[in-house]
């Protein structure tokens, strides 16, 4: 946890400033990343096209072992349970094949979403696919970084900074290999399917910190804010204050102080 802070520090601080570096590249193009999403999203139909192709072949094979298990069957030649066992596996290659069926459609939808984004050819930096993603990895990590660093989202949140909670333990691993699949630049060149694994490994660690924080909110609900009748939330807002207090008064006190050293007859 200490080593993803270390590398994702600037978000925070990025965020604030309305894109960070985004204004250093503001002008900058590259029509040659303009397509990349669609590219991607072919190479993802492509893969699903694979699928169902396989997942068909498979249900055949599977039906062809149910005939010859009843055939031995019939001749005294089988086992007792190698029909039953031949039409389960045929049931599952049939799910497995309504999948990649259902598979298939869901990537023709995103292709036709992809190519409806298309950013114009003279579209800044920040508006290609690539920039887009990596701005969404940013948020995601900004969301995260917000509960380790805010004390009062920390108390009032603690599963969100508890290790050994596995939501978050998930969140941490899917968010590790997203990090590991995060291109340096917004101007490198990557191939579709570098793309796509990327963007999937972004989304699927976005869904694992929106199941890590619904998690930690259900467990802080109600009067789980509340112990023995106290706003915890409101507490830790009084001490911060309260600190926030104490260091002016001991900083005027240090000052006036030093003046009467200064000036003993003062």
């Amino acid at each position: 946890m200490l080593v993803l802070l270390a590398d994702w520090w600037w978000v925070a601080p990025a965020g604030a400033g309305a894109g960070g570096l985004g204004w250093a590249v503001q002008r900058v193009r590259e029509p040659a990343g303009r397509r990349l999403a669609v590219d991607a999203a072919r190479h993802d139909l492509r893969q699903a096209q694979r699928a169902v192709v396989r997942t068909r072949a498979q249900v055949k094979v599977a039906s062809a072992e149910v005939l010859r298990t009843q055939a031995d069957r019939e001749s005294g030649h089988g086992g007792a349970g190698a029909v039953p066992e031949a039409k389960r596996r045929l049931q599952q290659a049939q799910r497995q094949g309504k999948a990649a069926v259902a598979e298939l459609r869901a990537r023709r939808a995103s292709l036709a979403a992809a190519r409806a984004t298309i950013p114009a050819s003279s579209a800044p930096l920040e508006a290609m696919p690539l920039a887009r993603l990596r701005a969404e990895h940013d948020a995601l990590t900004q969301r995260w970084i917000a509960y380790e660093t805010d004390p009062a989202q920390a108390i009032e949140y603690p599963a969100m900074s508890d290790p050994s909670s596995p939501v978050l333990r998930e969140f941490l691993r899917l968010q590790r290999q997203a990090i590991e699949l995060r291109p340096a630049t917004t101007r490198v060149r990557m191939a579709p399917a570098e793309f796509a694994a990327y963007r999937d490994a972004v989304r699927a660690a976005a869904r694992a910190f929106e199941t890590a924080e619904r998690s930690a909110r259900s467990a802080q609900s109600g009067t789980a804010f509340r112990r023995d009748g106290t706003d915890w939330s409101a507490l830790v807002q009084d001490l911060l204050e309260t600190a926030q207090d104490v260091i002016e008064r001991s900083v005027d006190g240090w000052q006036h102080g030093g003046r009467r050293r200064r000036h003993p007859d003062a």
